[in-house]
Parts: C-alpha cells; structure tokens; sequence
C-alpha cells in the first residue's frame, strides 16, 4: 500500500524534479568561468579584470565568496558627472586648393616637345621648326647654349649659357624635371635639322600608355660596341615617357660626373641604359616609330619611297627651304588620304543607307554632312541672300543692294569656280563646260552644316566634236562647317587696375554730376581698382581764357568735393587743347602719361560704369593678343519712349526702352603697350598724310594695323543715358556719317516714332 502510494507521488513530482535539474546544469554550463585573481603587489584576494577587450570583467566561479573589492569593482557601471572643459579654438587650417581641376585630378597634357637648336640655326632652322609644327601641338620649347639678343617672334626660347653639347643635354633634361615633368606624360626631343610630322608624333602618344617606362626612336648601337643596349639617335628625335624621366631624376647628376661622351644623344643613352636598364626601341605594342633618313639634295616631291611617306620624322634637312618643302609634301599626303577616308565613309554610307526604312533618302545629300536646319514656326525660316557677280541685295546698313566686295566677292568668286570645276568632272571627257555668266545667285547660313548656296549657271557646253551650245544649269552647294576647336586663350585676372578716360568738351559738363554719384556708388564706396581720369577738351578760344574763365572749373570743384570726401580716392585730370577732338591724338597724350602696362577703358561721359562691366573689360583685354570694344545699350529718348508717361528710375533690357548701339566704337579695352605698338605701325602712313589721325578711330587703327584679335560684343552691363550727340563736320565722312545714323536711331523705335506721328496726324486733322 505504501509503496503505491510513493509511487504515485513520485509520478507526480518526477517531471518538477527532472526539469529543475535539468534547468541547474543548462545555468551551469552557459557560465564563463574564469580562474581566481592572483595577488597583485601584494594584495590578496583581489580579482583582476579580464576580458576580450580588457575592459569587461570576468565572472566569478558560483563557489568564491565575494570580497570587499567586488564593491569597489562595481562602483565603475555607476554613472558619473564629467566635468565640462572648454576647448581651446585652434586656429583653422587653410585648405589649399589648386587653380584648375585638372591639377587636383592629376590631369596631364599628353606631349611636350624640345627643340635642340643654337646659336647659328635658330634664325633659320629653328625658325622653320617653329612655323611647321608649333600650330599642331601645345607646346613647343626651344633649347639652346647660349642665343642671340633677338629672339624670333613667336618662339619661347631657353638658353642655358654654355655651347659644350653635353652640358647643354643636361640642363635640358633637368629643366624639363624642374618646370614641366608634372604637366605632360610624354617628352619628345628632336634636333632643328630635322623635319617633324607634328599629327603622327601626337596620334602615336595618344595610343602609348602613360605608365610604361619607354624610350623610343631610332636604336642605333654605341661607338666600340663595347656597351651593351642600344641608344636612340638624335637625328631623328626620340620619345621619353615621364615615368622614365622620373626614375632617371635622382641619377641624372651622377650621369653628368661619371659618363663620358662626345654625343648629347649617347650620353643621355648611356645615362639611361645604367640607371633605368631601359633600352631605346622603334616598336612597341604594335606601334613603330618611323623615320627615314634623306639623301643629298634630294627633291621631297620626287621621293616615292613607302617608307617615306610613313616617316614621322625626316633627317637631315639642310636649309628652311627643304623644310617648307617637307612640310607641304607631307602635308599633300595627309590631305590625299583624308581625302580617300572621307570618299570611302561616304561609300559606306550610301551602302548602309540602302538598308534604312526610307531607302536612300535617309542619306542626306551631301553625304556626311549634318541635314538642313527645319524650322518649327513661321519665324524661324532662313532666309536667302540674293546675290549677282557684281551686287548683293542684303546689306548691313538696310539698303536695298549694295556692291560685292571683300570677303563676300571672293566667296562668291570661289564658290562659281567650284561649281564649275565640279560639273567638269562629272560630264568629262565627254562635255567640257565653260561659264558664261551667274544669272541668279542665293545663299543663306545654316548654323546646324553651314553656308548653302544655288546658282543658276549660263554655261557654254562643248562636245567632243567641238560643237557648242549654251545651257542653263541650276546647282547646289554647301561649305560645311569644320570641326569645333578649342583655341588656347592666355591666361588673365580680375586684379588688373583699370584705367578709366573720360574726355570731355564743353558740351558735356551737364552730366559729370550724374557720373560721379554713378561710379562713387558703384567703385569709390566698394574699392574697385579702378582709376578715374578726365580728359579736358579745350578749343583754342577756350584756351586763351583758362586762367580767369575756365569753363571746366565747376567740374574741377566737383573733383575736389569727392576726393575730400573718400580720401583714399584720387582723381586725375588731363588738359588739351585742340580744334579737332581726335581719339588718337588724345591717346597719343594719354599713352604718354602710363606704363606700358596699363589697361585703358575710354568711355563716354553719360556712359554707367559698374564692377560687372569693368570685369568683363579686364577678361576680354588681352596683352599683346585681344582687345575689346564693347557694344552698349543705348536709351532712347524719354519723350518718345515714355511719352506722356513718367520715366522708370532704372531702366531695363526691353526693345522699348533702347537698343545696343551697334553705330558707336567710342567705348574700348586695350592694354597702354598695345595701342603703342598699334601706333608705331602706322608711322610711315602718318607721314604721307597727316589727316589720317582725323579720319580714323581707335576701332579703325587696331582693326588695319595691330594684328591684334579684336573682339567686338555686345554688353548688358554697359548703359548710356539718352543724349543728342554733337557730330563734328571736321572729322571724316564715315565718322560724321556714323555719328548722324546713331542720333537718328536712339530717337526711339519704329512703333513709336510712327504712334507718334499718327497722333501728330489725328492732331493736325482736328
């Protein structure tokens, strides 16, 4: 009985007991035990903190009793208060950053060139280098011992001051390491007897990896043969790579003391062969260097030679003469095979077009050429230019025909001379074709291909026989437009002081009141380096009376009112007398009075001048490359574009209230050195006729005699206040006339002068 009954408790509590022993063992194992603490230093029972990262304590064994340094242990898990230290500002570092991205990219262009020359042959030789690859490349310097006092225009010349060969080798490569290594990842040497295809020596770097070592040319082994490797020729030039320039860089002075050689171009090899172990080659991964060596006297037209006619470069060249001669023979033959990639593409593109859904219509005629220009609206049609051989019935001034000349004629004359030639290749031997006359001539300008034009021709046909007829023949033609470039621009800032030339006359005192609060606001309160000077025009009666009557003496008091009241201001004024006030002969003074190195800006006294313009004058003014005439807004007259109506305090950019004043060329930006060598060319004209100073402006003498890039725009930020201008009859015919045509066209627009006299009409008929 007893023992059912434990049985049955058992049964009962065996599933609680199994499941919390089951639970005390699972506890036990999950724990990380950990040894005891050794004594440290002396202390005893201390439990040392251990861990992964020696931070977490490790866990005590569930037998060890807890000491009173497990107290101590558990005080570091209470939060405590750190106390709050200021931290002492430091000053901020300045961030560099380079002027141009390329720099922070690590952007290099891809070909320097150098130029071995000297003394004797940079005025022939050199020369003629210069004037046949300098346009093809970025950079072309030329190297030599010592020069002559003048150095040819247009060259950038090094000169190292020793004619031994070697030296000069030397401070040549060193000069590259020290200017221009972080710049260009190829570096190509050529000798002034050599004639160099400037496109093929580009196309070949352009497939060449930057980061190889390479030393290309001509191999040729050394005198002796006793030194192994091979060295590139001078006479042929050679390519450097800049990681190789890099390499050589800390051995090159060791090169300079310790090799010993009669040649530059073995020197350099030795040099490089024993610190690099980089031999010249002429191929590299599929790529050669050609070259080829002519003969004496030898005629470039005549030479047949395959070999030739692949050479990148061509040594020796004995005089400019056989260079230019070079250089029109391999010119003759890029151009031959530009000519037959552009017959074969166009064949490849007549072929595909076959194919296209609209058959050969979807080949535009003529082949390769981007399709005409569709116009959306009926204000977006081209128009046509009607033209004759001698008339063109589309001139500047609105005239209804005006003569064809200049570039216009000689357009015209090439573009029948084409059609003519053409026609002639189409229809020959067959026909042979002769013009008679162009009776009817139209073009137009298509900014998506470029000039179109249609010509209907009289032609004279003769047969085989000799029997001939006239025709007339209708063609088409079009001059498209070539490829877009990027034209290397120097570099300019807007740090450059801009001196501004305010000539005034009598008849203009009324608005210096209204320049001065003007350019007060806009430069002297915001400390624009700009300078401001007065031009006082006197005529001879007004000068005889200066000393008690001096019809510019409120202007002068007007002068010395700003410069007490901005003291760091300094206004300058200039006194002439003159009969006739000619802009050249005022420069003439001016010029005089500066450095060399002044940036003029000749204005209008009614002219607004602000900071935005006087940037915009310094990036467009060029030294010794562009100057800038700059084209304003001109208002019209208040009482005609606000007739009846209160003028606006400012005026906007609106064809109603004025126009860009495209008549006027009396505001320019030149540089003081400019307009001086300008000057200097027109001496000997000066001297057969002095009325030339009368007859001609600053635009018209840097126009015939500078040579200078001269950029005409117009410019939102230049305004004028609407004024009736004085046109002297002393100056010449076109001045005079230029000057009548911009009174009458800044009266104001066409609708309003006719609204005007539409109510002057309904007035006169009540």
């Amino acid at each position: 009985m007893r023992f059912s009954v434990f049985i049955s408790v058992l049964r009962s509590l065996g599933p609680v007991v199994i499941g919390i022993s089951l639970g005390f063992t699972l506890s036990l194992l999950s724990v990380s035990w950990t040894e005891e603490a050794c004594p440290v230093e002396g202390k005893e029972g201390e439990d040392v903190a251990s861990g992964q990262d020696g931070l977490l304590k490790g866990a005590r064994k569930p037998s060890s009793i807890s000491t009173g340094n497990d107290v101590e242990s558990e005080e570091d898990f209470e939060p405590r208060i750190v106390p709050y230290k200021q931290v002492q500002p430091s000053a901020p570092k300045k961030v560099f950053r380079a002027k141009y991205i390329s720099t922070e990219l690590g952007m290099r262009e891809r070909l320097f060139v150098g130029v071995l020359t000297s003394k004797n042959t940079i005025n022939t030789l050199g020369v003629a280098v210069n004037r046949t690859i300098s346009h093809h490349l970025d950079i072309v310097v030329f190297f030599t011992g010592s020069r002559n006092r003048k150095v040819p225009h247009g060259m950038f010349v090094v000169s190292h001051g020793d004619e031994r060969l070697i030296w000069n080798m030397y401070q040549t490569i060193r000069y590259v390491l020290d200017h221009y290594i972080n710049e260009y990842n190829w570096f190509y040497f050529v000798q002034d007897d050599a004639y160099t295809e400037a496109d093929r020596i580009r196309e070949l770097v352009e497939h060449l990896s930057v980061n190889r070592e390479l030393y290309m040319g001509s191999p040729e082994e050394f005198i002796g043969g006793e030194m192994e490797g091979k060295y590139c020729y001078g006479g042929f030039g050679y390519l450097l790579s800049r990681s190789l320039l890099l390499r050589l860089q800390p051995f090159l002075e060791n090169c300079r003391n310790d090799i010993l050689s009669s040649r530059p171009d073995e020197w350099l090899g030795r040099c490089i062969i024993d610190y690099t172990s980089t031999n010249c080659v002429s191929e590299h991964e599929g790529l050669e260097y050609h070259h080829y060596e002519l003969g004496k006297n030898s005629d470039p037209n005549k030479e047949q030679n395959e070999k030739f006619k692949r050479a990148l470069t061509v040594h020796p060249v004995s005089d400019p003469e056989q260079m230019y001669r070079l250089h029109r023979c391999f010119s003759e033959i890029e151009l031959h095979k530009t000519y037959n990639e552009i017959a074969k593409l166009q064949a490849e593109i007549k072929n595909v077009s076959v194919l296209a859904f609209e058959g050969n219509r979807s080949a535009q005629w003529p082949v390769g050429v981007n399709p005409p220009f569709e116009p959306k609206s009926r204000f977006e049609v081209l128009k046509w230019e009607y033209f004759t051989e001698e008339e063109i019935y589309s001139c500047i001034d609105s005239a209804p025909k005006c003569e064809l000349r200049g570039i216009d004629k000689l357009d015209v004359a090439e573009v029948i001379d084409t059609a003519i030639e053409e026609l002639n290749k189409k229809y020959m031997p067959t026909l042979h074709l002769k013009k008679q006359q162009l009776i009817n001539g139209y073009r137009r300008f298509d900014p998506t291909r470029g000039m179109e034009y249609t010509l209907d021709l009289q032609l004279e046909v003769i047969n085989q026989k000799g029997h001939s007829r006239s025709i007339t023949k209708r063609v088409h033609l079009v001059r498209p437009l070539s490829l877009i470039e990027i034209i290397p621009m120097p570099y300019v800032t807007e740090a450059t002081r801009v001196h501004i030339i305010i000539p005034l006359t009598a008849e203009d005192r009324s608005y210096v009141n209204h320049l001065m609060k003007v350019f007060a606001s806009n430069a002297f309160e915001t400390s624009e380096n700009a300078i401001l000077t007065f031009l006082f025009i006197y005529d001879p009666e007004e000068a005889q009376h200066v000393n008690h009557n001096d019809i510019f003496i409120d202007v002068k008091n007007q002068i010395n009112v700003y410069e007490r009241k901005y003291p760091t201001v300094k206004i300058p004024w200039i006194s002439v007398k003159t009969e006739i006030p000619s802009q050249i002969k005022f420069m003439d003074i001016i010029s005089k009075k500066h450095p060399v190195d002044t940036l003029f800006f000749l204005a209008h006294v009614n002219t607004n001048i602000n900071g935005e313009f006087l940037n915009r004058c310094r990036m467009n003014s060029i030294n010794n490359w562009q100057v800038f005439f700059p084209i304003h807004f001109q208002e019209y007259n208040p009482d005609v574009s606000y007739h009846n109506q209160p003028p606006p305090a400012t005026v906007d950019l609106v064809k109603d209230a004025g126009q860009f004043d495209r008549r006027s060329f009396d505001e320019a930006c030149f540089y003081n050195s400019d307009y001086m060598a300008t000057r200097s060319r027109m001496v000997a004209d000066v001297q057969e006729n002095e009325d030339i100073l009368e007859s001609l402006d600053i635009y018209d003498i840097f126009v015939k005699y500078s040579g200078l890039h001269v950029f005409r725009a117009v410019e939102p930020a230049l305004h004028q206040q609407y004024r009736y201008q004085s046109c002297n009859p002393k100056l010449s015919e076109d001045i005079y006339h230029r000057c009548i045509q911009s009174n009458m066209e800044g009266l104001g627009s066409r609708s309003q002068l006719a609204m005007l006299l539409f109510e002057q009409e309904q007035g006169n008929s009540t």
